[in-house]
């Protein structure tokens, strides 16, 4: 042994794949790298015993796959947290597992892991190392792993599963190279900018209740719920159609097999649903925490916020209200939650929550935020009754404050303003019902007083009734008497519709005792006009001309030349009834003319009634222009009930004729409208509709 050499030794240290050869001295050493093994991974966590449904889905997955696409076949599987995305996609890349010989690859990319999302490098090494790659000669980076890994797949038929995607740059690394691949990834995300590397879509919703009750009696058996009927329905309803709540209340009750379904139904029934729906490690309301916790601040605040909203649906600028920031911030932030699959856009700015995760978002308010963001939705909605009542009747009497603030919401037209409040109209009805609950008598008399001229145009007294029912006893608890006649004048407006005239006469008097207390001759017009349509209605209407007649003057005499002519229309009609038929054209002509730079709508309205007059009196030509140009001013307008009005004297003049099946068609389609809306002159023209043959002279 010379100076410095070492004496042998058998010693090593490292990690060794395969044999050591140990030797004293190595003149020349040439390294071959492994050639990787070709190994056939099945990574695929088995299928649920508990799938069921989503037929559709599966149906549309299979599809896609039977098209062989130019390159592997990606398809997105994105929803809410717990919605079933891992289920589905797990049952058919199973189904169809014998199409990929060469593999299958899973990976939870761990969206919300505590440490974060898994980074591509990381998952492509176990890709590798499952493809055969040993550890020995793993490529170093992100650029030479994916390399190695396209180049491994390029001739592989793989099935690769990435479960809990976080992002679009997170998945692209991940993609084989070969058409004979398929990847299939699940997210919270709708990762939208995977469309660019030809990604396929399916967003998964909750699902139905007979599907939901499908899967309770795949987990638990039918048998269960023998003894309880329709118990089955409730529980899949209060589940919300969400995958994970109905497996954790399935698993319950067959942990449990002498715990009775009501049981379950009352614990589910309770103000903590979400903290019910939780069986060992599941919990539902864990899964909706942490999308929560990943939220910016602003996205917070708008999704608990927007989850106070009185409706299911619910539009951007109502949103905006309520968080108290501006519509593009709000817009944005909807997107978001839109992408997170926290909320749901069913149609352009219209949004709604899921139902659980609607629970879990309430859950979230903050307790001083509840009432002012509520507040600021109720008026929202409060401000735009306001503004669309002003453009469908600009120039009537009103008493409201917000009236004189005059509220600007942009409509551009009476039939924009009416297409608002009837797209609207349930929200609306349920501001109503929260401004009632709330105790805020003044937003809710307001309301009832800013949706007559709507109710009007629709003929909707269902409604009516409802907002009046809150409306006028809010007015009293104010003491607002000016209000309370307002209203009381407005109900008798829709009892005399509903033909409750008794009823509507005793609102106008009333009304007519607070008129005459407050020496107010504007509304006592109101009331007086009301009372003539009441009186009117039962058979007295010399009393109804006496009442229209004063209300006239009073109208004249303090400078309401629109409502004049108004009245005066009105007592045309009278006129006719009494059959002093010159007197009734020359009232209606009068009105139509001064109509006609007053008010479009009623001028249409008086020429309504001076064609049925002309068709009365067997003045058929004479009675089509103002018909046609009535039927003109209606659709202009979009009022279906208006629409309907004229299109049952278009049928008279045509059955006048002898032009049956013409006639028919005009009362067939008001028959629909009047029906729709339970409007008594639904029974008037199905009586119209009965007749056998035209007459030698019109019928009125």
């Amino acid at each position: 042994m010379t100076k410095g050499e070492r004496p042998p030794s058998n010693a090593f240290s490292g990690v060794v794949q395969g044999s050591v050869v140990q030797a004293g001295s190595v003149g020349h050493v040439t390294i071959h790298q492994a050639t990787p093994r070709h190994t056939v991974p099945s990574q695929l966590p088995a299928p649920s015993p508990s799938f069921t449904s989503r037929d559709d889905e599966l149906a549309q997955l299979r599809q896609w796959l039977d098209t062989e696409p130019d390159g592997p076949l990606l398809v997105v599987v994105s929803g809410a947290g717990g919605v079933g995305k891992t289920t589905l996609a797990l049952r058919w890349l199973h189904d169809a597992r014998d199409r990929f010989p060469d593999g299958q690859l899973y990976v939870d990319l761990g969206a919300f892991a505590p440490t974060g999302p898994v980074e591509p490098e990381q998952v492509l090494e176990w890709f590798l190392l499952a493809l055969g790659v040993p550890a020995t000669t793993m490529p170093q980076g992100l650029a030479q792993r994916e390399a190695t890994y396209r180049s491994l797949t390029a001739d592989r038929a793989v099935a690769v599963l990435l479960d809990n995607a976080y992002s679009a740059a997170q998945v692209r690394p991940l993609l084989p190279a070969t058409s004979r691949s398929v990847v299939a990834v699940t997210s919270r995300w709708r990762l939208a900018g995977l469309r660019l590397n030809g990604a396929r879509f399916i967003e998964l919703d909750p699902m139905s209740v007979d599907d939901s009750m499908r899967m309770l009696d795949t987990i638990v058996g039918a048998e269960r719920f023998t003894d309880e009927p329709g118990q089955a329905e409730e529980l899949a309803r209060l589940c919300g159609g969400m995958p994970i709540a109905l497996s954790v209340v399935g698993a319950r009750l067959s942990a449990y097999p002498h715990r009775s379904v009501s049981r379950e139904l009352q614990s589910l029934r309770g103000a903590d649903r979400l903290a019910t729906l939780t069986v060992d490690e599941s919990s539902v309301a864990a899964i909706f925490d942490v999308s929560y916790a990943e939220l910016p601040i602003l996205e917070q605040r708008t999704y608990r916020i927007c989850a106070l909203h009185p409706g299911s649906v619910f539009g951007l600028d109502v949103a905006a209200a309520a968080v108290g920031d501006t519509s593009d911030d709000i817009e944005d932030s909807l997107a978001d939650l839109v992408d997170r699959n926290l909320i749901k856009e069913i149609a352009d700015r219209r949004f709604r929550y899921h139902d659980l995760l609607l629970v879990h978002a309430r859950q979230q308010v903050r307790g001083d935020e509840r009432e002012p963001a509520v507040q600021r939705m109720i008026e929202w909605y409060l401000n735009q009754s306001v503004a669309a009542d002003l453009v469908l009747r600009p120039t009537r009497r009103r008493v409201g404050p917000r009236f004189r603030a005059r509220p600007d919401a942009g409509f551009t037209s009476q039939a924009d303003a009416l297409d608002w409040l009837t797209s609207e109209r349930r929200n609306i009805m349920l501001a109503v019902q929260s401004a009632h609950e709330y105790g805020w008598d003044e937003l809710t008399w307001e309301f009832c007083e800013a949706l007559w001229g709507f109710y009007l145009y629709v003929r909707n007294y269902d409604d009516s009734l409802k907002v009046h029912a809150l409306g006028i006893p809010a007015a009293i608890r104010c003491g607002d008497a000016n209000a309370e006649a307002q209203l009381r004048a407005q109900l008798a407006s829709a009892l005399t519709n509903l033909r409750r005239y008794d009823e509507a006469i005793h609102e106008c008097h009333l009304a007519l005792r607070l008129a005459d207390e407050l020496h107010d001759e504007a509304i006592k017009a109101v009331v007086l006009g009301e009372l003539a349509g009441a009186v009117g209605g039962t058979g007295d209407l010399t009393g109804a001309l006496e009442h229209l007649t004063e209300v006239r003057q009073i109208r004249l005499r303090i400078g309401t030349e629109r409502a004049a002519a108004q009245t005066q229309r009105r007592i045309g009609e009278v006129l006719v009834r009494l059959h002093r038929y010159d007197e009734a054209i020359v009232a209606l002509r009068e009105a139509a003319d001064a109509m006609a730079s007053l008010d479009r709508v009623q001028r249409g309205h008086a020429l309504n009634s001076l064609g049925a007059l002309y068709l009365r009196l067997d003045k058929l030509d004479e009675a089509v222009s103002p018909l046609t140009e009535a039927l003109e001013i209606a659709r202009e307008l979009g009022s279906a009930h208006y629409v309907a009005g004229v299109e049952v004297a278009l049928g008279d003049v045509a059955w006048a004729r002898g032009d049956v099946a013409e006639a028919r068609s005009n009362w067939s389609t008001a028959m629909s409208t009047y029906s729709a809306s339970g409007d008594p002159k639904a029974a008037d023209v199905a009586k119209r509709l009965e007749r056998k043959s035209p007459p030698s002279t019109s019928e009125t």
